[in-house]
């Protein structure tokens, strides 16, 4: 049964009428018909079924037949502050990080941080990336929909008020097994293709964060987040 977020109201035994997006892609792309089913969700918790049962040439109308508050949440909550990258690699992070269950996103510049977004381009990359994480939502079955941080420097996010228990991914540097001592409340900080810099470790350090070393060698970017956050759903438990 197809998913969709829907950005509107829903209650159970009331009709409604589709957004543009959900109706483009479930009745122009997918040439649903009266009848079919999809299941439907908006951020709020939990999700509904819904039954087409009337199509326009513009428009569709759906009941909505039942709730399921199940949210698929995992035991834990985790912000990960990732520092930004070019391309297809900011893309999959965002992706696969949300189909792992994380509850935010802080966008980072570090000083080996490939993009700085600028004025008018800041919103539109932004948009781009939150579409992702809906998305990603849609396909694995959170209900409830990750926010995508306006970027902040990596200085100025050590600042902010973070959850209590705070990781960061530091290849090749000792640790003392920072897992045994985890809430189920996190920040998990990600550096860029470069690597943050010794300094930029070091003032990590100063605001909380232990260094977590994943084995013996080193992660790109775009595949640490899957890495640290798999484990992070195999370690702690409900």
């Amino acid at each position: 049964m197809p998913r969709f977020y829907i950005e509107t109201d829903l209650t159970v035994d009331v009709n409604i009428q589709l957004t543009e997006t959900v109706f483009h892609h479930w009745v122009k792309v997918l040439r649903a018909q009266v009848g079919e089913k999809a299941t439907l969700f908006n951020g709020q918790g939990g999700e509904y079924a819904a039954e087409l049962i009337e199509i326009s040439k513009k428009s569709a109308t759906v009941k909505i037949t039942d709730f399921n508050p199940d949210n698929r949440t995992p035991a834990f909550t985790a912000v990960l502050g990732q520092v930004m990258s070019k391309g297809d690699r900011m893309d999959y992070a965002i992706q696969k990080a949300v189909e792992l269950g994380v509850s935010e996103i802080q966008l980072l510049t570090s000083e080996r941080c490939e993009m700085r977004l600028k004025y008018d381009r800041d919103q539109k990359k932004i948009d781009h990336w939150q579409g992702i994480v809906i998305a990603a939502c849609e396909q694995c079955g959170m209900n409830i929909v990750p926010k995508i941080r306006a970027p902040l420097s990596l200085q100025e996010w050590l600042k902010t008020d973070l959850p209590p228990s705070r990781l960061v991914l530091a290849p090749n540097k000792e640790n003392m097994n920072p897992l045994e001592a985890i809430t189920h409340h996190l920040a998990l900080l990600i550096g860029p293709e470069g690597g943050l810099s010794e300094q930029e470790i070091v003032d990590a350090n100063g605001y909380g964060f232990k260094n977590w070393c994943i084995g013996n060698r080193v992660l790109r970017t775009e595949t640490a987040p899957v890495v640290a956050l798999s484990i992070l759903n195999h370690t702690i438990e409900k």
